[in-house]
């Protein structure tokens, strides 16, 4: 566990240009802060609402968390800090245990925006829901280093999609329904709890109860979808928010700044999580990438190379990753997978993926492998 500094024991006092007075911050306030995270750790946050769910269920939670390879202590506190796939693992156990396919889900719904640690105190004080997504975007990474959101306009129609991008990931699907509920909460907090997203896109099979999905989104849902997304009208990026204290905004804006500042992240990390978010929707060859950077195509490279993994071993990396996900989480044909992984062919797709691990898709997705 990462021991949290001492901002967050006592109250914390900072003057803010144009203020005549200090501005006192409860403690709760900076909850979440603490050193930097490294690269596939996250914070427990959202994760925290899993022993409440189990226990729903009738089950002691302790020797799952404990069979994940975590201590149960840490689920006591939200800042405590866990590798992304250890709560893979849990998640698998308590699918299992459970027999609730769509456990994950339930732990997103039960969690808020408070649950987001610093970045959702952030966005509660944000001037415009669209402030408060851009400050989830360009923040998360602070708390997780597991998975990485994005926000795409197109036309008048706004998406916000969650991906994960560690590595063989264990329930996949698990973790974005979550994210995607909790992120629904978070819109509802900040827009009004009458806000409903236009439809939800989920990267899951279609489970054979969905009614605790419509009941939550209140919108159509559509499983076995390429990415885990909420739909909404981008006119909703306007909506300001409600109780929203600028001065509040500056101190926290300048926490996460400082905590950024302290970041050790790899580079190839970074690059990880740009090309999660772009793979599917965009041109990404090194070229792209650099300039994205405003860097030269050698330096990236050499960057890379410094930290032992060149461009194209790891596109590569990232493009097995999101080929597994969906073979193994949705239905989603090899056409549509090939397509969406900048395949002309889906020949082409098997060959590079038989490279990658040793069998075809269709034999990936039969041979254990699907859900």
């Amino acid at each position: 566990m990462v021991n949290n500094i001492e901002l967050v024991s006592k109250t914390t006092t900072s003057k803010i240009v144009g203020s005549k007075r200090p501005i006192a911050i409860p403690p709760t306030m900076l909850a979440g802060v603490g050193r930097a995270l490294p690269s596939g750790y996250i914070h427990l946050g959202v994760a925290k609402e899993i022993v409440p769910a189990l226990r729903d269920f009738g089950i002691d939670p302790d020797p799952l968390i404990r069979e994940a390879g975590l201590d149960p202590c840490l689920f006591d506190d939200e800042t405590s800090v866990i590798p992304h796939a250890a709560l893979g693992r849990l998640l698998t156990l308590s699918v299992a245990h459970t027999n609730c396919p769509h456990f994950g889900f339930l732990v997103g719904r039960r969690a808020t925006i408070l649950s987001l640690g610093i970045v959702g105190r952030l966005m509660l004080h944000s001037e415009t829901v669209g402030d408060a997504l851009h400050a989830l975007v360009t923040n998360l990474c602070i708390q997780n280093k597991g998975a990485v959101p994005s926000l795409t306009l197109i036309g008048d129609t706004a998406l916000f999609t969650f991906s994960i991008y560690q590595l063989e990931s264990e329930s996949a699907d698990q973790i974005s329904d979550g994210a995607i509920a909790v992120a629904v909460n978070a819109l509802r907090t900040l827009s009004g709890s009458g806000w409903n997203p236009t439809e939800v896109l989920l990267a899951r099979t279609r489970p054979a109860d969905q009614e605790p999905y419509r009941r939550h989104f209140r919108a159509p849902v559509r499983f076995n979808q390429e990415s885990a997304s909420i739909v909404f009208p981008v006119q909703d990026l306007k909506l300001r928010i409600c109780g929203a204290d600028p001065m509040v905004r500056v101190l926290l804006e300048e926490r996460i700044q400082q905590l950024k500042g302290t970041e050790v992240s790899e580079f190839s990390d970074d690059i990880r999580r740009l090309l999660r978010t772009r793979l599917t929707h965009h041109r990404c060859t090194a070229d792209d990438i650099a300039e994205l950077l405003a860097m030269h195509r050698r330096t990236l490279s050499r960057r890379l190379k410094n930290g032992g993994m060149g461009y194209r071993a790891l596109t590569n990396e990232i493009r097995f990753e999101i080929a597994r996900q969906l073979l193994q989480d949705t239905e989603v044909p090899l056409a549509q997978i090939a397509a969406a992984l900048g395949y002309s062919e889906a020949s082409a797709f098997t060959r590079a993926f038989r490279r990658w691990s040793g069998q075809t898709p269709t034999n990936w997705r039969c041979d254990g492998h699907h859900g």
